[in-house]
């Protein structure tokens, strides 16, 4: 005799749990490896070009600031600047397909440099000395040192975790 408080009404929901034999009805929800598999590769591709551009654009910015003290305008690091915030923007819209995208993103390009070059800085000049020295990773060594990929990488996991919670309320 079983000692749980709803076994002995076993027989009234049995019938609603058995299969009902038609192929038309799915047993679990749906598969969303590709979606998953979308998202991770965009997120893993499309910001490290994001962060350089903006790294790239934001240093071509200071240079021609601090140099010139004056208020020209740099055509090239202005479009930097905007195609990096695009892609970054394209990262966090991909968390509509899944969450991994921006989560994976934001922490291998951005809170795992930034938290390591805030705890121990020489490792940031070690992270920056593994790119190829130019432009971008003079201005990837700014933003990084600066809390820029920090920042960057905790929005990014913030957008994930977003679309993760509203999709799990939505399927729950």
């Amino acid at each position: 005799m079983s000692t749980h408080r709803y076994a002995d009404f076993e027989d009234d929901y049995e019938n609603d749990y058995q299969d009902s034999g038609d192929p038309d009805v799915l047993d679990e929800r749906p598969r969303r490896g590709a979606a998953h598999v979308v998202s991770a590769l965009g997120g893993l591709v499309l910001t490290p070009v994001a962060l350089g551009l903006l790294s790239w654009g934001g240093l071509r910015q200071q240079q021609l600031i601090q140099a010139t003290l004056s208020t020209n305008r740099d055509p090239l690091g202005i479009a930097l600047l905007a195609g990096g915030a695009i892609l970054l923007l394209v990262v966090a819209a991909l968390g509509a397909l899944s969450a991994v995208g921006p989560i994976l993103g934001g922490l291998i390009y951005g809170v795992l440099p930034g938290v390591a070059a805030m705890a121990v800085p020489e490792w940031g000049f070690r992270l920056v000395n593994l790119m190829p020295k130019s432009d971008i990773a003079y201005g990837v060594m700014d933003f990084l040192f600066i809390g820029g990929l920090l920042g960057v990488g905790f929005l990014l996991v913030g957008s994930g975790l977003a679309n993760a919670l509203v999709r799990r309320r939505r399927e729950g």
